[in-house]
């Protein structure tokens, strides 16, 4: 939609209230809001002022000043507010320069975009993300001096079997690691994912599917369709937004944690991903697994980077309590057809050129997308432009290689720590046609590792009050 446009629908729909939304540097959604008479077709070029020095990671007290540039693409009408509320989807810009801002993630989306476009390569890079995610009835928790503890709790969770707080426990629930498809009774969350999926409809997002997910105690996952780079890291931030926002008019929780559940299976963001040029997909060919060499090359390069974009697409201290053997997770850096415990995975459902795609199975739904689809791209372009060989195909069940096998093949970092280390000693391929400042590389390093990497280590676990108390 064009501004002009944008006006007349504010008039035309009664539109009382227009909400600005922008993402601050961790991926999680701010906004702010304006009477509806206050948006002009001047105001999309103009901007609208905000103080940038209360946003994580973002300005200093003393260059406080920014502007957000409403995007007339990204327009939609709220569906949880009471009055009629247009939301429109920013970029923030440098008031003083009138550059965009280097640390807005949406910008750096946007930057990889123009790059692949000067590699001429491609003109389009599609993304696919598969967000998981778990509804609760309760999450609690807590941290203070002298104590810590978080509980969480479903009316599915398989612990539940014998609670009689029920009024007589009916019981179906599902068993850990036995949540995938179950029918109702057993799935109880059929309704409010539906109307999820509706919801997500009618603000401008196309669903593909929705489903209980293998892990007990709610597991769910909605899937969008495919849509260009920067148009579906804006559809997962409205995503998460409907998500949890439904939930929450039922009197239930979401979380997008990786791993808020011991012994069950985590939520991933398993990401598919295919270049497109001139209206023709370029992964498609007679390859291994039908694959084009291109694609094999762009698979080179995520595995080849895959230690230091971890750190970007999956970017929590949660992010690795997921990734360990035993739960699905991808924790081999390899690539296969069907198998879904290496990293890197070729669906083969269909075989027309235009569904061809890899899925990078790591990223989590904790990262931020522009951020993480960004770097997911400039990984893949790497791989492309300086043909890195992906090694052979690993098609067997990685669980069951003997030792000395599975030992060859890499594996994830263990920590977000490490990731990060990774990301330190291996991030030319992300300062590409300046996507990734050295900056915005640095202030993500030093954000993750101040506020989460080290704040964690200091505080002393739960379990280890199980494991040392008695000593």
């Amino acid at each position: 939609m064009k501004p002009e446009e944008i006006v007349k629908m504010i008039k035309d729909r009664d539109i009382e209230i227009v909400d600005y939304r922008f993402t601050d540097f961790p991926g999680v959604w701010q906004h702010f809001s304006v009477p509806a008479r206050e948006l002009t077709v001047d105001t999309f070029e103009e901007g609208v002022g905000f103080d940038g020095s209360s946003i994580r990671g973002w300005q200093s007290i003393n260059e406080s000043d920014m502007l957000v540039k409403p995007d007339p693409a990204t327009a939609f009408e709220d569906p949880f507010f009471q009055h009629r509320t247009l939301v429109l989807t920013c970029s923030v810009f440098d008031p003083i320069t009138g550059e965009r801002y280097s640390r807005d993630p949406r910008n750096v989306a946007v930057k990889a975009i123009k790059y692949l476009e000067q590699t001429k390569l491609a003109d389009v890079a599609y993304f696919g993300p598969e967000a998981e995610f778990f509804i609760f009835d309760d999450a609690r928790f807590d941290q203070t001096v002298n104590s810590g503890f978080y509980l969480v709790d479903s009316d599915e969770g398989a612990w539940n079997s014998g609670r009689d707080e029920e009024g007589g426990n009916l019981g179906y629930k599902p068993r850990l690691k036995e949540g995938y498809f179950p029918c109702p009774p057993t799935d109880k969350h059929q309704d409010l994912r539906s109307e999820m999926l509706l919801t997500l409809e009618s603000v401008g997002i196309s669903v593909e599917t929705q489903h209980h997910e293998v892990g007990s105690g709610g597991q769910a996952e909605i899937d969008m369709r495919f849509a260009p780079l920067v148009e579906m890291a804006d559809q997962m931030m409205r995503y998460k937004y409907v998500i949890k926002n439904t939930a929450y008019k039922y009197g239930k929780t979401v979380t997008f944690m990786p791993k808020p559940l011991f012994g069950d299976n985590g939520s991933g963001m398993h990401t598919h991903f295919s270049l497109w040029k001139g209206g023709k997909p370029l992964f498609a060919g007679d390859k291994y697994a039908g694959l084009s060499q291109m694609a094999l090359h762009a698979i080179g390069g995520l595995l080849e980077h895959a230690p230091a974009l971890l750190a970007i697409t999956n970017p929590t201290t949660n992010s690795y309590k997921r990734l360990v053997p035993g739960y699905e997770a991808p924790v081999n850096l390899a690539y296969s057809r069907r198998n879904r415990s290496a990293a890197v995975r070729i669906p083969m459902y269909s075989q027309s050129p235009k569904a061809k795609r890899v899925e990078f199975r790591c990223p989590d739904p904790s990262c931020n997308p522009y951020l993480g689809f960004a770097a997911i791209l400039m990984a893949a372009l790497d791989g492309i432009q300086n043909k890195i060989d992906p090694g052979d195909p690993l098609d067997k069940d990685i669980y069951d290689l003997p030792a000395e096998e599975a030992a060859k093949v890499d594996k994830t970092p263990e920590s977000l720590n490490h990731a990060l280390r990774a990301l330190e000693a291996d991030q030319e391929f992300l300062l590409r046609g300046d996507v990734f400042t050295q900056d915005v590389i640095e202030t993500h390093i030093q954000y993750k590792r101040k506020k989460e990497v080290e704040a964690m280590a200091l505080r002393p676990h739960p379990y280890e009050f199980l494991l040392y108390y008695d000593i």
